[in-house]
């Protein structure tokens, strides 16, 4: 007995030896947004867990918060005996990051969509992702799943991020036009924020009412609105619930679609949410902690892309079956797509340039 108690006492003396804390601070739109700053939190709490470890988040209301809301976490970290990581959400805090991160040099940060251009500092890993190649699957099946011929793009603040989404969304959709000579329209918009779904909404009306009938949205929380929009429409017309939006899809009558951001948002409208371009924000949330808990932290950038699983389309849960319905060998021209991209035989463009000279008129699809 007297041995149990020994061990159990030292158990509690071991768990409450670590003193180690991951601490994030959201960007403008907070948590709740269902994409950006949701998925980072998901992935620091993971590993917190795992690790048995604090975690906690602090809310930007404004762009002013960034470099105070930065200084106060490091401030927190600095105190744990066994350190800590802070993490900064968005390509906006940038300026703030490396300006609090010069300032706590004994202090671990992660920036999640943040590059500062070629300058490196040993506390900092700047998460980045090749968003492009994500949006070219979702813009090959909006270009596939069109009834109109003409499909938007929503964007938030045409930020670098924001606009590799849209160049590798028209990219999958030059690519269905070369591969099937399908001529496609593209409308696009931007709300110019990311924290009001109302502007998406309203933007996501503008362009379905010019004939969009697929609508992709980079525009953090604004993406919601662009959900909900095409949800009523789609609706209107075939009723709610995904069993009345499966029969009159797979019945051949056109229906609007929205495609979500960032992390699988198809649940928000099963159904009408086609798919989602994913980043693996989560991923990097989780190894951020991770690294600096166990000493594997080194500072730079990590640049993910299909090839590193960093970013990903969602598995199309409840669109599936009406993709295949509709766009007969969609899904298996993805897959040798995504395997021509992961092998560099498709470069997917990630500038207006090289948007601009893209095509992949000398690949063959499978039979």
């Amino acid at each position: 007995m007297k041995k149990f108690l020994v061990f159990a006492l030292l158990a509690v003396v071991l768990t409450l030896g670590f003193s180690f804390k991951a601490i994030m601070v959201t960007d403008t739109g907070g948590l709740g947004d269902k994409s950006f700053n949701d998925g980072t939190w998901a992935g620091v709490q993971r590993a917190a867990n795992e690790l048995k470890v604090e975690s906690k988040v602090i809310m930007s209301n404004e762009q002013s918060d960034y470099i105070p809301n930065l200084t106060k976490a490091a401030e927190e970290v600095r105190k744990e005996k066994d350190g800590g990581i802070v993490f900064a959400v968005g390509f906006m805090m940038a300026d703030a990051l490396i300006k609090v991160a010069q300032q706590y040099p004994d202090v671990y940060f992660a920036g999640i969509d943040i590059d500062f251009e070629g300058k490196v500092l040993p506390n900092v890993i700047n998460f980045l992702f090749k968003e492009q190649e994500s949006a070219f699957l979702v813009g090959y099946v909006a270009a596939a799943m069109t009834r109109t011929g003409k499909v938007g793009f929503v964007g938030g603040i045409p930020i670098p991020p924001v606009e590799r989404f849209r160049y590798g969304y028209e990219a999958g959709i030059k690519a269905y036009q070369d591969l099937k000579g399908k001529m496609i329209t593209i409308l696009r918009g931007y709300t110019n924020e990311f924290s009001d779904p109302k502007k998406g909404k309203d933007l996501a009306i503008s362009q379905f009412s010019q004939g969009a009938d697929v609508i992709f949205a980079a525009a953090g929380a604004c993406g919601n609105g662009v959900i909900e929009a095409a949800k009523e429409r789609s609706e209107k017309l075939a009723g709610k619930g995904l069993e009345n939006i499966k029969k009159y899809a797979l019945s051949g009558k056109p229906l609007y679609y929205a495609i979500g951001v960032d992390v699988d948002q198809d649940y928000m409208a099963p159904g009408v949410v086609l798919t989602s371009a994913m980043k693996g924000i989560d991923m990097a949330g989780y190894y951020g902690v991770k690294w600096a808990f166990t000493g594997q932290f080194k500072g730079g950038v990590k640049n993910l892309g299909l090839k590193e699983n960093g970013v990903r389309m969602s598995e199309m849960k409840y669109t599936k079956e009406i993709i295949d319905k509709l766009a007969a060998n969609v899904t298996k021209e993805l897959d040798y797509l995504i395997k021509l991209i992961i092998e560099g035989k498709i470069t997917v463009p990630d500038s207006e340039d090289a948007l601009k000279a893209f095509t992949v008129k000398g690949i063959r699809l499978p039979k």
